[in-house]
C-alpha cells in the first residue's frame, strides 16, 4: 500500500519552510482553537454576592447567582457560547431520595432563569445528576447499598423537566443510568419543549481524576470511600463506550460527551470516526487542577499548556470542550 505521507525527498522538499514564520504557521495549521469551542462549567450556591474559593481547584470559586450572571456577561462578551451549571447545596436539603434535585425552585433552576434573563443568547446546559442533591453522594438511588437504575431514572427525568421549564437550553445527563435518555426525550416532547437539546454524557469513565470536582460540588464527604464503578466505564474498555454513545443517540441525544478529557483523546476520536455526530470534551477538574498546581509553582507555562491541551480535544474531533479555563483562554486568544 502506498503512503499517503511519503512524498518529496531532501532538499527539494524541505518540511520546515512552512514553519519558518509565524505568519506561515498560522496559515497552514491544520486546527484551529477559538472562544466558540469553550464551554465554561460554573458552580453556583445561594446567597448574595458570594464567592466561595475551591482549594482544590485554585482560580474556580463557587459563585451566587447575582455573581454568577455578571460571569455570564463576562463570558457571552468574550464569545463563549454556553455555560455548564453544577449546584452546591446545603446539607439540610440533601436527602435519600434527592428530592431537591426537582424542587422547580431550587437554586439551578433559579440560576437559569436568572443567566437566561439576562443574557438571552447564551447557551445554559443543565447537569442531570442526583449526586449534588443525594445525602449518598451518588449519581443514583441507593437501596441497600444498590444504586437502582429505574427509580433514579424517573427522579432524572422530573430533574430535567423542571430545569427545561425554568428555561435551560441543553440538558446534560452525567448520571450514566441506562435508558435515561429516551425517558428524559419523551417528556420533553410530550410537555412541548422538544427544542431542548440533550447533551448525554454517553462515556463517562469511573476515573481518579474527579476528586475536585466533588469537593466542589460538596459530595465528596457524602460518598466517602464508596466508587461509581457499578453505572460508570472502566478506564479498561472502549468498546463499551461505542454501545453507549449508539444507545444514547438512538435513545434521543443530540450530542455526546466522553469524560475524562486527555486521557481519553482515542476514544473521542473513535465516536467521532464511527458516528459523525457532534462530541464533546470534558477537561475535567483533576486535569485543570494538576495544570494549575504546575503552573502556580512556575513548573508549567499554565496558559501555554492549557490552550495546547484544547487544541488536542479539536484535533482528536472534539465539537468544544468543557474547561475551567474559558475565560483565560478566551482571554488569551484574543490577544
Amino acid at each position: 500500500m502506498v503512503n499517503k505521507f511519503a512524498y518529496g525527498t531532501f532538499p527539494t522538499t524541505r518540511q520546515r519552510r512552512n514553519r519558518m514564520t509565524d505568519w506561515s504557521r498560522r496559515m497552514v495549521a491544520e486546527t484551529r482553537l477559538t472562544a466558540h469551542d469553550l464551554i465554561l462549567p460554573v458552580f453556583v450556591i445561594d446567597g448574595q454576592n458570594e464567592r466561595a474559593p475551591i482549594p482544590s481547584m485554585p482560580g474556580v470559586e463557587r459563585q451566587s447567582i447575582d455573581v454568577l450572571v455578571e460571569t455570564a456577561k463576562h463570558a457571552e462578551k468574550l464569545e463563549i457560547p454556553a455555560l455548564a451549571l453544577f449546584p452546591y447545596i446545603d446539607a439540610s436539603l440533601k436527602t435519600k431520595d434527592a428530592r431537591e434535585a426537582y424542587n422547580p425552585d431550587n437554586v439551578v433552576c433559579r440560576a437559569v432563569k436568572a443567566i437566561k434573563d439576562a443574557c438571552p443568547n447564551l447557551g445554559v446546559i443543565t447537569d442531570v445528576a442526583l449526586d449534588p442533591f443525594n445525602a449518598d453522594g451518588q449519581d443514583g438511588i441507593v437501596v441497600d447499598g444498590q444504586i437502582l437504575n429505574d427509580e433514579t431514572t424517573e427522579a432524572l427525568v422530573r430533574q430535567a423537566l423542571v430545569q427545561a421549564q425554568a428555561g435551560c437550553d441543553v440538558v446534560a445527563p452525567s448520571d450514566m443510568m441506562d435508558g435515561r435518555i429516551g425517558a428524559i426525550r419523551k417528556v420533553l416532547e410530550e410537555t412541548n419543549l422538544k427544542n431542548v437539546q440533550i447533551m448525554s454524557y454517553s462515556a463517562k469513565y469511573a476515573s481518579a481524576f474527579y476528586g475536585p470536582f466533588r469537593d466542589a460540588i460538596g459530595s465528596a464527604s457524602a460518598l466517602g470511600k464508596a466508587d461509581k464503578k457499578t453505572y460508570q466505564l472502566d478506564p479498561a474498555n472502549s468498546d463499551e463506550a461505542m454501545r453507549e454513545v449508539a444507545y444514547d443517540l438512538d435513545e434521543g441525544a443530540d450530542s455526546v460527551i466522553v469524560k475524562p478529557g486527555l486521557p481519553y483523546l482515542d476514544v473521542l476520536h473513535r465516536v467521532k470516526q464511527e458516528f459523525g455526530v457532534p462530541v464533546f470534551a470534558y477537561q475535567v477538574s483533576g486535569e485543570y487542577a494538576m495544570l494549575r498546581a504546575a503552573g502556580q509553582n512556575g513548573w508549567l507555562d499554565y496558559i501555554g499548556c492549557a490552550i495546547e491541551t484544547l487544541s488536542c480535544f479539536k484535533r482528536a474531533g472534539a465539537s468544544g470542550v468543557l474547561t475551567y479555563s474559558a475565560i483565560e483562554v478566551a482571554e488569551a486568544l484574543e490577544e
